[in-house]
């Protein structure tokens, strides 16, 4: 009777179950319906083929060929006609996240552009698809670090802030558009796109060795710098997809590292989502290369699928298909768990290609001018600026003309692009160096030095990496030049990174930062110089003094490094930057209760024709008492924009996320011990001599 029973009950759920399908067709059933539907049709072989990047298409089933490689970097890249926005390095200078999500919002929008007309063509290929290898949220811990202007600087609390801006932008334009971005239901929204998380971890260069680089961390220094923009976003964001590095930690390959990529990431974070490798990342793990060392950690190919994917790894940017087919052939991976990779795969990919609404995603309400504007960093102003428009300036240096560097790298191809030589054109006059009252030089770095693994082996530069990090030697001696003249001299400064000016300053009347600015930088710099556009950033990055203050560009230890564990007292401050105005900082409380922070901000005095100034309040967080714990910790920031005279008001909320503290112990971040005393600095930069101090007990 009870195995008539079970029988009953096994052909009434499966009659049940072919009802459902038979009935709705499969492409219409609920999403989770669905993925389980397609796993009990694929074959073995075809489960497989969706684990590397470019999956073929499965007819019979309805799933397209789709390629899972696509770039966002600061915009649609590599695939045509797009808005460039400013690198994030940039961006993270405006100190606002809420420009951030605006720039990703509208590059979502272009996304789906993209890939509809894609679609229409028949294009399934790279660069054509919605799921993205953006943002990078490592930590810029080395300015020499080639890639560090694709991140959002040194600090893990303003990487955590931007990223999560970023991810927020770019996966929930649609929920942007009806005020939905921060619901406490956000796994359940529409997707606009996919984003990714890069590189997991402790990846910073050097780019020249990467393949068979071993970076060794100290469990402190990973828990307290290397990780927690990772964990914060992936708590708080629902991202879709996580990239592991190229690199080895602590002797194992990131992307067959157990203790980063199960015991961490999926155990202690419980992430969910898809794991993805750096491309060809596997290879390095098992192939032999005398051009190219590698980490040779495996015996065969096989051996390394069976550790990545046997593990968390969902999907291969790559092409290791044979490799994964001898592994489980061999049992070393058991199709259960090939079953639990796909399951992951087509979750992700039917929810942003084919769950998403139809009508048009949130637009921006910023032009990339003015997301630009913000991000520009005024570190020296001796009574020059800002320019009045019948200003005669001399305009000279080797970026003044170059219409690439705005551009920076994994960058789209705009319409158009405003060099600085446009921009200043457009707004002043220009003239001779003789007849000229003011003399502005374009220098710094370009893309074509400083990024991913180039091939560039010139004195002061390794395969995008830096050996130095002063300007280089013959744009000091064109500066040397210049200050001979007796004239004025503005040094535009455009990088992806800190520069080292201890020589330079005292040659110039001005610096203003302007990184790679995308496609309107020429036209955003002049407005600046001009006094028109006053909503200047400030450094996501340390500017030291000379190289000799940085410690050995291989060694991942902390100790030395950024203004957090910094004892050295650098030339401009992480947080720093000058305005058009003078700001000051009263009334400033501390509530223990609610972990806010209140204050009064003043726009004391404006420079001639400036309207309105944009104020960066920042408030840092350091626990003296706790042996090794950073100096201090950015842990809150709020802007206020002030006409001259006005007092505005700033309230800013802690998050306990940020207050936690390193148990030495147990080897984890925790909530601090009752007891532990906090001072909290309340200023306009990380070493602002007025900044307000607050003690208290947690």
């Amino acid at each position: 009777m009870k195995k008539c029973f079970l029988l009953l009950a096994t052909i009434f759920v499966c009659f049940n179950f072919c009802t459902k399908v038979c009935g709705q067709t499969a492409d219409t059933l609920p999403l989770s319906e669905r993925v389980e539907y397609l796993i009990s049709q694929l074959t073995l072989d075809e489960k497989l083929s969706l684990m590397e990047h470019h999956n073929p298409a499965i007819e019979r089933l309805g799933l397209q060929e789709y390629s899972w490689w696509n770039e966002a970097l600061h915009g649609v890249g590599r695939n045509g006609t797009a808005t460039v926005w400013p690198m994030p390095i940039a961006l993270a200078a405006t100190f606002t996240p809420f420009l951030v999500r605006q720039v990703f919002s509208h590059t979502a929008f272009e996304a789906r552009q993209k890939y509809h007309e894609a679609q229409a063509a028949g294009n399934y290929g790279d660069y054509a698809g919605l799921t993205f290898f953006t943002p990078n949220i490592n930590i810029f811990r080395d300015p020499r670090w080639g890639r560090g202007m694709e991140t959002y600087g040194e600090d893990p609390f303003l990487t955590a802030q931007m990223g999560l801006a970023c991810v927020y932008g770019l996966q929930y334009s649609y929920s942007l558009k009806w005020g939905l971005w921060n619901s406490d239901r956000i796994d359940t929204v529409h997707l606009t796109a996919a984003a990714c998380l890069k590189h997991l971890a402790v990846h910073s260069g050097p780019e020249g060795t990467r393949h068979q680089f071993n970076a060794t961390v100290s469990p402190r220094d990973l828990w307290t710098t290397y990780l927690p923009a990772f964990e914060y976003i992936i708590k708080n964001g629902d991202v879709q997809q996580v990239m592991c590095a190229y690199n080895r930690l602590n002797g194992e390959p990131c992307c067959t590292n157990k203790e980063l990529l199960v015991n961490i990431l999926r155990n202690k974070w419980h992430y969910n989502g898809l794991l993805v490798t750096d491309c060809w990342a596997l290879n390095d793990c098992w192939e032999h290369d005398t051009v190219i060392p590698r980490h040779e950690t495996h015996a065969t190919a096989a051996r390394t699928a069976a550790d990545a994917f046997g593990s968390e790894v969902d999907l291969e940017c790559g092409s290791g298909l044979a490799a994964l087919r001898t592994a489980v052939d061999s049992g070393w991976i058991s199709e259960s768990k090939i079953n639990e990779h796909v399951r992951r795969i087509l979750t992700t990919r039917l929810r942003v290609t084919e769950e998403n609404e139809t009508g048009e995603c949130g637009r921006p309400r910023y032009t990339p001018k003015e997301i630009y504007a913000e991000s520009l960093v005024l570190l020296k102003n001796k009574r020059v600026l800002p320019l009045p428009t019948t200003t005669k300036i001399h305009l000279t240096g080797p970026n003044a003309a170059d219409s690439l560097m705005p551009l920076g790298n994994y960058n789209g191809t705009p319409e158009h692009t405003v060099t600085i030589e446009e921009g200043l054109r457009e707004k002043f006059q220009l003239a001779d160096i003789q007849n000229a009252n003011v003399i502005v030089y374009a220098g710094g770095l370009n893309p074509q030095l400083e990024g991913e693994e180039l091939k560039v082996d010139i004195p002061g530069f390794y395969k995008g990496d830096r050996t130095w990090i002063e300007l280089p030697e013959n744009q000091i001696q064109d500066l040397k030049r210049l200050k001979a003249t007796g004239k004025p001299v503005v040094l535009l400064l455009c990088t992806g990174s800190a520069i080292a000016l201890e020589e330079v300053e005292p040659l110039v009347d001005a610096i203003m930062v302007c990184w790679y600015g995308g496609q309107e930088m020429g036209t955003a710099v002049a407005e600046a110089l001009s006094g028109k556009n006053t909503s200047f950033g400030r450094l996501p990055v340390t500017f030291y003094r000379s190289t000799k203050q940085l410690p050995d560009f291989d060694s991942y230890d902390m100790r030395g490094r950024t203004y957090r564990y910094m004892e050295e007292k650098p030339l401009y401050p992480f947080g720093f930057g000058l305005t058009y105005s003078e700001f000051k900082l009263s009334d400033v409380s501390f509530d223990s209760k609610t972990l806010t922070v209140r204050g009064k901000v003043k726009n004391r005095k404006n420079k001639e024709g400036v309207r309105l100034s944009k104020a960066v309040v920042q408030v840092y967080a350091s626990t003296p008492d706790i042996k090794g714990s950073p100096k201090k910790s950015l842990v809150g920031i709020d802007f206020i924009f002030l006409p001259e005279n006005k007092t505005g008001e700033v309230e800013i909320a802690l998050d306990p996320f940020w207050l936690r503290v390193y148990d030495e112990e147990r080897q984890e971040m925790v909530e601090p011990p009752a007891g532990t005393r906090f001072v909290l600095e309340v200023g306009f930069s990380s070493a602002d001599p007025n900044a307000v101090k607050l003690e208290w007990t947690w």
